[in-house]
């Protein structure tokens, strides 16, 4: 049990990426995953009215909390979701996960100003890693791992 990768993204942008555990050789563009969850996210609020939450595959969970934000004094219509997500294993309580989403995005949104989140690189987040670290405790540690910090 444990949370294997969690980011955040704006839109089609990955703002913040931490890998916790590599799963083989599979690397995947932060960007083409954040591009593939704004338009499940589009999808899902679109055809069925609500936001995506848990999607169920066959060795892991990705768990996804989103806000929609807009810069000040823009356009109503221009709202981009600012999306949190976690790769966890199977056995990961999922809800447990939401929750600390959750709480990493209001983190992430009382720390920077939305001009800052609109126009700054991923570099300029670097620095949020470890309150989102801070946040997600032991929760990013396999079972052995948990134990092993033990002794």
């Amino acid at each position: 049990m444990a949370i294997l990768e969690v980011g955040i993204n704006l839109g089609m942008r990955n703002l913040v990426e931490i890998k916790y555990y590599s799963s083989s050789d599979n690397l995947l563009d932060p960007n083409l995953r954040a591009g593939f969850l704004t338009a499940l996210e589009s999808f899902t609020t679109e055809v069925f009215g609500d936001d995506i939450s848990i999607i169920s595959l066959a060795s892991f969970k990705l768990v996804c909390y989103c806000e929609m934000i807009q810069l000040p004094n823009d356009d109503v219509e221009n709202k981009q979701p600012l999306l949190s997500y976690a790769i966890i294993e199977k056995g990961t309580d999922a809800s447990i996960v939401k929750d600390q989403l959750n709480q990493i995005l209001s983190y992430f949104l009382n720390r920077y100003p939305l001009n800052d989140i609109f126009s700054k690189k991923p570099k300029y987040f670097k620095q949020f890693e470890s309150r989102i670290n801070e946040t997600l405790g032991d929760l990013k540690l396999k079972t052995e791992d948990r134990f092993r910090s033990l002794f």
